[in-house]
């Protein structure tokens, strides 16, 4: 199987439960932030809804350079902000991953400010790193904060507590 093809399953599978976890982000609470050292709510949200745009950076260039990368973060999004930039992300990932070779995955890529190097490392794993387990990350975070606002967390893996029904056992959340 080409490496594409299994990329392009795990982005379809997670971007669902990412557009659930968007779908609840109460966005009147935008700039509430668990601790002043944490991102506020919308912040976070947007950053989860974007992270699939690091797909199309890392397979559409050999490298990221902050310094002279043109970024407008939306801020205090609406929820139909977020999906549609969620969903305009995750489309364009799809997009690339589609006409990307397995060649072209093994190709260095570089995360730069300025003249500064971050890192080098194969555009494959990139993509898993900084675009899938980043996502992954804050997508976890996310989840927190709706808990913490007593917003419903939608189930990800399997249900969430608050999927159970009510004749569920007290404290059995293996699940989520």
């Amino acid at each position: 199987m080409a490496q594409n093809h299994a990329l392009i399953a795990e982005l379809q599978m997670e971007a669902a439960s990412t557009r659930k976890m968007l779908e609840r982000v109460p966005t009147e609470k935008n700039d509430w932030h668990p601790h002043a050292k944490s991102m506020k709510l919308g912040r976070l949200a947007t950053h989860v809804a974007e992270l699939p745009g690091w797909v199309v950076f890392t397979l559409g260039a050999d490298e990221l350079n902050f310094a002279t990368m043109e970024y407008k973060p939306i801020t205090n999004p609406t929820k139909e902000e977020l999906l549609a930039l969620h969903d305009k992300n995750v489309s364009d990932a799809l997009a690339i991953l589609e006409k990307t070779t397995d060649e072209d995955l093994e190709k260095m890529w570089s995360l730069k400010n300025g003249e500064h190097v971050h890192f080098t490392m194969p555009k494959k794993v990139v993509v898993r790193s900084m675009a899938y387990n980043h996502l992954y990350h804050h997508r976890g975070q996310l989840s927190v904060y709706l808990r913490l606002l007593d917003v419903p967390v939608p189930g990800m893996y399997g249900p969430t507590a608050d999927d159970r029904p009510a004749t569920a056992p007290a404290g059995d959340t293996a699940a989520g």
